[in-house]
């Protein structure tokens, strides 16, 4: 397909979510005055980046055994590690949670322990925390020589209310930041960096639209310029 085609095609998109938001178009192009959700799609679907960590995890599954550490929730740990996990930890930052086994600092390092796992699995989580470079320092510091952690930060997003209104919303990255951060902390070589996104899911995403509301075709192409989360793999 051409370029005007696919920008056509695009076009034709918006307007039919138009219809569906009842929505004023706003500027140029048919453009909605407000995002069909405020709450990342979860209220419509399955969001789009959880779309795209669940395919990022899927393709690390092995990493995901022994001893593994999990932030806020053991979901993703027992959809990917499953019988390969011998010991689940769940973190949070602050205590309540009924699922934490660990309350501790990522930042401070309070509450955490040193060297003892296999894989820790921290989706989404970066960017609401200021000092991310301490951050980064102390996920080595967990880590077993030879265990990995898998990571994605987004790079296009809205802000997290929920996060931003508890103890902040701070960062959005590109894979070049990322790489550089993790470099300080582990081996250069040791770090796998790759980026999710395209205009169409960027566009899709920022306005509040599920996965299963968008083409098919937008969600598997992969254009470096739009990263929309960016993940990666890393080992001690």
């Amino acid at each position: 397909m051409t370029k005007k085609g696919r920008l056509r095609g695009f076009s034709h998109f918006l307007r039919r979510t138009i219809n569906r938001w009842n929505c004023w178009p706003a500027g140029i192009l048919p453009l909605p005055a407000r995002p069909a959700s405020r709450k990342f799609a979860f209220d419509r679907g399955t969001p789009i980046d959880r779309f795209l960590i669940e395919r990022f995890l899927e393709a690390h599954s092995a990493d995901i055994h022994g001893r593994v550490l999990e932030v806020a929730e053991r979901g993703y740990t027992t959809r990917y590690g499953g019988n390969r996990v011998t010991q689940s930890d769940v973190l949070h930052a602050v205590a309540g949670n009924p699922e934490a086994t660990i309350v501790g600092d990522l930042a401070t390092g309070e509450g955490l322990p040193w060297g003892v796992y296999d894989c820790l699995v921290l989706t989404q989580t970066l960017h609401v925390i200021y000092d991310i470079h301490a951050v980064v320092k102390n996920l080595h510091r967990m880590l077993k020589p030879g265990g990995i952690a898998l990571v994605t930060i987004p790079g296009i997003s809205q802000i997290s209310r929920y996060d931003a209104d508890r103890w902040g919303d701070f960062w959005r990255m590109t894979p070049d930041s990322v790489k550089r951060l993790f470099a300080e902390a582990f081996r250069a070589e040791d770090v796998a960096v790759k980026s999710y996104g395209n205009i169409r899911m960027a566009a899709a995403y920022l306005y509040g639209l599920a996965a299963e509301e968008i083409p098919p075709s937008a969600l598997t192409e992969i254009d470096r310029d739009y990263p929309l989360i960016i993940c990666v793999r890393v080992m001690k």
